[in-house]
């Protein structure tokens, strides 16, 4: 049993532990500190998303008398009817509705109306998906957003593809740069570690068989306090042109840390000096959990693809939202121009049935292709609805001025963490690169620290960190992640800070010390 154990992946150890420990009859409550799963919402724009699908209803109405209705057309009269239908409502999702009618025309892309029309359209989802890579009505407010929130109103035009959140974002660009030949079988790229653990596995897919490089973050002290970050020689790494992609997730999982400017800047030397014709993928999921963040497709444009997912901040896992940003002058479409003609001619013939002139196709709408296996491309996008929610989302952010939600969310993070930092007697990170939505525990230094090098190397020689968390599982019933897949040390641990309430985490903190403190006392005891 402990073989098969120490085999499963830090997801499925989780799954089987819940699931063994929560059989037990026992008056201790259960603490899943294990899962990313935020267990906040955005309450204000989904019932703005609800009430406009209930106006979308009326406008489909034929008749009271008739269970069929009629799609969305222009028709006049809508304004006045969208009015007098927001001001029969008192509610925060109708003042959200108003306020986009009456202050968002700039966002919008179009005239108010116009934007109405497909919205409602969009809502009741009675037509597929078109334009196929982002909904007409929906492109301009999520790229306001992403211009606002992720890349601070500095970066260069660009496209987006609407995607099922960020991890269908990884696996359409993964899957599209093999497809284009911008990437090959067995050729080299780099991992920024630690990162999502199933990002560690997709490179290592008989589809792919890459040679992987991985650039280790470590521990490093800024202004007196610390910071997961990569050192210059890890980084230079990157100098080396055999690299043909790299990969991190920026603020990265689980250290939670985001790039820091000096990292930043030796990033931009190495793509201008040394290997311009590097890709880089970046997943910006926690960008919005700090004050100021520094996006790496702000920085490096021309090289990046920024992947980011909605789930998170919004607490809408379950919507499964994101989206891929690509600027319009870019790499990616450079590379393809470049590639040899007998490759092209393959891809001519991929491409074809698209458009008399596949050459001319981009990268991005090369991945909505690819995501439908080309064949299905008329069928491909995001639905509708789900469009709508992150245009909804996207407006309540830009429309929330004096950042009530953003500080909300982050200050929730921030006390969770320094509740859990005090109770195990440890020093919270940088906070300016801090999201606070994961910490990671390092079991080494803190045995070191609490109990001396004695304690700690007997716990190395006699257990393994998967004894450790069933042992928490069973006696504190309190689950962690084990880190090591994602890229982490094999002694520590992911504690999310998203998904219980605020007061559990101290108590997180205790229950790991009183386990740690009777293991010790035992082992003090065999001494004697």
């Amino acid at each position: 049993m402990k073989q098969d154990l120490e085999r499963l992946s830090p997801f499925e150890l989780s799954l089987y532990l819940e699931n063994r420990m929560g059989s037990q009859d026992v008056t201790k409550e259960w603490l899943n500190a294990g899962r990313g799963n935020p267990n906040w919402t955005a309450p204000i724009p989904r019932e703005a998303y609800f009430l406009l699908g209930e106006f979308a209803v009326k406008e489909t109405v034929i008749s009271e008398k008739e269970s069929l209705g009629t799609m969305i057309k222009e028709e006049g009269g809508r304004t006045e009817r969208f009015e007098s239908f927001l001001n029969e409502k008192e509610s925060d999702g109708a003042d959200m509705l108003r306020n986009i009618w009456a202050n968002a025309a700039h966002l919008l892309g179009m005239p108010r109306e116009q934007w109405l029309t497909k919205m409602l359209d969009y809502t009741i989802g009675d037509n597929y998906p078109y334009p196929e890579r982002v909904l007409t009505a929906c492109e301009q407010p999520i790229k306001q957003y992403l211009h606002h929130e992720l890349f601070s109103g500095e970066t260069e035009p660009f496209d987006i593809f609407a995607v099922e959140g960020g991890t269908a974002g990884i696996v359409y660009t993964f899957k599209s740069l093999v497809n284009n030949h911008l990437l090959e079988p067995k050729d080299k790229i780099a991992l920024m570690i630690p990162t999502f653990a199933p990002y560690m596995e997709i490179p290592e897919l008989p589809e792919y068989e890459f040679d992987v490089e991985y650039i280790r973050s470590e521990i490093m002290t800024i202004d007196g306090q610390t910071s997961h970050q990569f050192s210059e020689h890890e980084l230079n790494k990157l100098r080396n042109t055999d690299i043909k992609a790299v990969f991190v997730v920026n603020p990265s999982n689980p250290t939670a840390n985001a790039i820091y400017g000096d990292s930043i800047e030796q990033l931009k030397d190495i793509v201008e000096k040394d290997n311009p014709d590097l890709m880089i993928l970046s997943d910006d999921v926690y960008g919005t959990f700090l004050e100021s963040f520094t996006s790496l497709f702000r920085a490096i444009p021309y090289n990046a693809a920024c992947i980011y997912s909605y789930s998170k901040y919004f607490g809408a896992t379950g919507w499964r939202i994101g989206t891929i940003a690509l600027a319009k002058d870019n790499v990616f479409d450079r590379r393809l121009e470049e590639l040899p003609e007998e490759k092209k001619v393959t891809l001519d013939e991929r491409y074809g049935t698209l458009t008399s002139d596949p050459r001319g196709i981009s990268f991005i709408d090369r991945m909505v292709a690819d995501s439908r296996s080309v064949a299905l491309n008329h069928a491909a996008g995001l639905s509708a609805p789900q469009q709508v929610m992150m245009t909804l989302f996207s407006l309540y952010a830009l429309l929330d001025t004096e950042g009530h939600y953003k500080q909300e969310v982050i200050q929730i993070c921030q006390k969770r963490g320094q509740l859990l930092y005090n109770s195990l007697g440890l020093m919270m990170p940088v906070e300016e690169y801090n999201t606070a939505y994961y910490c990671e525990i390092d079991f080494e230094w803190l045995l070191n620290k609490r109990y001396g090098s004695d304690f700690k190397e007997y716990i190395q020689s006699s257990w393994t960190m998967t004894d450790i968390v069933t042992k928490l599982a069973e006696e504190e019933r309190l689950m962690l992640l084990k880190s090591e897949a994602f890229g982490s040390g094999k002694w520590t641990v992911r504690v999310s800070l998203a998904n219980l309430d605020t007061d559990s985490y101290k108590e997180v903190g205790e229950r790991l010390i009183d386990m740690l403190d009777r293991i010790h006392e035992s082992w003090t005891a065999l001494l004697k």
